[in-house]
């Protein structure tokens, strides 16, 4: 079993833009966001399921989940977001399962934004890395590459778990609140030291 490192943050922190230099750098990323955008896109694996328990308006057009419609009833409705999270976690946590067994780099970079409130990613991980920015500068990047209003975005920074919390169980900080240079040479310090700890 290679280390496997979960890399955490609140949205627009800069999960993927990191995640994406640990894999440039040869690392295996399992990202959960990923998984589930599979398997509810077109053709996905929870999208028959999905039609079944929530009706034939939340599958658009094409075939996939029709994220705005679901975004705003789990929003809306806390029974309805565990009952979409009664569905996918299973199908997310054994295919992040399959593709950490089947990887063969030197460390793996688990990517799960709720890794600090999850008991069972947090007791497959070595160690937790957290993303961190400054409230202000998520919403900006998430309003940068989104329509989604600030109202919304601060919504979903609210019901996420607080900074401080994420900051006190992290092994590893990576702090992006500068430049995308300033994080990928932050990244590269820590492949060092990954390398290191998996080769022990």
């Amino acid at each position: 079993m290679s280390l496997v490192v979960g890399l955490t943050g609140g949205i627009g922190s800069g999960k993927s833009a990191a995640a994406d230099e640990f894999a440039r750098l040869g690392a295996t990323v399992v990202d959960t966001d990923a998984i589930s955008h599979e398997l509810t896109a077109a053709g996905g694996a929870a999208v028959a399921e999905i039609m079944r328990q929530f009706g034939s308006a939340f599958v658009d057009a094409t075939g996939a989940m029709n994220r705005k419609r679901m975004r705003d009833l789990v929003f809306a409705d806390a029974e309805e977001k565990q009952r979409l999270e009664a569905l996918l976690h299973p199908l997310i946590r054994a295919e992040s399962a399959r593709r950490i067994a089947a990887s063969t780099a030197p460390y793996v970079v688990h990517v799960v934004p709720l890794l600090i409130e999850s008991q069972d990613y947090r007791e497959r991980v070595g160690r937790v890395l957290v993303v961190d920015c400054p409230e202000e500068l998520q919403v900006a990047r998430v309003r940068a590459r989104s329509a989604l209003p600030e109202g919304e975005i601060r919504r979903i920074i609210a019901s996420q778990v607080q900074r401080q919390k994420r900051l006190a169980a992290a092994d590893d900080v990576i702090d992006n609140s500068g430049t995308i240079a300033a994080m990928q040479q932050e990244v590269r310090r820590l492949h060092e030291t990954y390398l290191e700890l998996a080769a022990a």
